[in-house]
């Protein structure tokens, strides 16, 4: 069992370079299990025991499977996670031609950790619009190839390097693509018009616009001596994305249960399809009665926001608080703030205890040092949208919003199963 997750983790991550791939990956599996596709532009009908699912700019998904439980009885289990990660996007004038070579301007998305971006192999993938026969349309591109690499400084010629140094995102981060010779202009756009002829057979009249990022080539593996580490790109929060949705095509009873996967939070998640957004709720709203019915749905319901926690670093552990150290493979965490960046209570970090508990499943805690600024999840921000109950939770990991994460081989299967036992629960706090 333990294997055959990580192994599909893996070829998950593998399949979504980006937020946009993410979705579609999602979106294949829900469909290949009968879940039926909704276009926000129809009209719905829903009924007991069918089971949806929604996408928004193609970049978020929400999964409902409706039981046979009356929704004013049972409330909804619902699991939170987002799409996206910190990484390098193309601008949308890109080209650089300096001392020959060709090169990209990057704009940084979220906190990311830039140093690590450095002498990886990368390649480019995302969405593209284009118009054909006067039409316009858009499609996913992965070069999937390492096309570009940011070359560090020789440390001949920056011998401060090991002290530390300011990475100027405007003039160090473009990645070389290519050298030219003589004054020959590059066309970004012609070379996603060439990618669209390989990929899709597409004839574009022109490449309007993209949403495109750069990506670490190199696949995610399970490392460590007796393999005890899973390590790749995207960890935060594709992990729990796929453990969700792992528990979510388990769910198999009178429950209604809900995945919901958003895009933008490694940057506020202020937009239409980020947490922050009206998406849940319009859904909801569509899907579930409405008015006083629907608060009060609401108001038996439950959300565990599933996101990546502060393992403590055997280089580092005086960053952590020394009662609250969350360690790899030692199972999922619950994430505590007074201040609410967490939207843990009591109340929801006791039915989660009650959870792993019962499955055997092991769980620890987190709180960050007193004199340290805490980071923030979808939780408060879901959990203020709809007024539902929310738990914080996550798994373990190790460099968070680096080029490469690192997280416990042993996690991702107690993950699925508590998210699992939560969706087949009768009962909520």
């Amino acid at each position: 069992m333990r294997e055959e997750l990580n192994h599909g983790l893996i070829e998950f991550l593998k399949a979504s370079p980006t937020p946009f791939h993410a979705t579609r990956s999602m979106a294949q599996r829900l469909q290949a299990a009968g879940y039926q596709h909704l276009d926000e532009r129809d009209a719905w009908t829903a009924e007991p025991g069918g089971r949806y699912y929604v996408t928004r700019n193609d970049s978020s998904i929400i999964a409902l499977r409706l039981g046979s439980r009356p929704l004013l009885e049972g409330g909804l289990r619902l699991v939170g996670a987002h799409t996206d990660s910190p990484c390098l996007r193309v601008k949308p004038q890109p080209e650089l031609q300096r001392q020959g070579f060709l090169q990209l301007g990057v704009e940084v998305y979220g906190g990311a950790l830039l140093a690590p971006w450095f002498d990886r192999d990368l390649s480019i993938a995302g969405r593209v619009t284009f118009r054909e026969s006067g039409k316009v349309q858009s499609l996913l591109i992965d070069f999937e190839q390492p096309i570009a690499v940011i070359p560090n400084l020789a440390i001949h010629l920056n011998r401060e390097a090991n002290q530390g140094w300011a990475i100027n995102a405007q003039n160090e981060l473009p990645p070389i693509l290519a050298q030219f010779a003589g004054e020959e202009a590059a066309d970004f756009r012609a070379i996603l018009a060439d990618r669209l002829a390989l990929e899709h057979g597409i004839s574009a009249d022109a490449v309007l616009d993209y949403e495109l990022s750069f990506y670490d080539t190199q696949g995610a593996a399970v490392i460590g001596l007796n393999g005890d580490f899973i390590a790749g790109a995207r960890l935060d929060n594709l992990l729990s994305c796929y453990a969700g949705l792992q528990a979510l095509l388990e769910a198999n009873g009178e429950e209604s249960c809900v995945l919901v996967c958003t895009d933008h939070e490694e940057i506020g998640s202020c937009s239409a399809c980020g947490a922050d957004g009206p998406f849940l709720e319009q859904v909801l709203q569509r899907l579930l009665p409405v008015g006083d019915a629907f608060a009060r749905a609401m108001q038996k319901s439950l959300l565990i926001s599933a996101d990546n926690a502060h393992g403590v670093h055997p280089n580092y552990a005086a960053k952590h608080d020394s009662n609250h150290g969350p360690k790899l493979n030692a199972g999922p965490v619950i994430k505590v703030n007074s201040n609410q960046r967490y939207a843990t209570n009591s109340e929801t970090a006791g039915f989660f205890r009650h959870l792993c508990l019962a499955e055997e499943v092991p769980v620890q805690s987190f709180v960050v040092r007193s004199d340290m600024g805490c980071g923030s999840t979808i939780g408060p921000i879901t959990a203020s949208r709809l007024g539902v109950r929310t738990v914080d939770i996550g798994l373990p990991t190790f460099a968070m919003h680096s080029i490469r994460e690192l997280a416990g081989s042993q996690d991702l299967a107690h993950l699925v199963k508590v998210l699992a036992a939560f969706y087949a629960s009768s009962e909520l706090s």
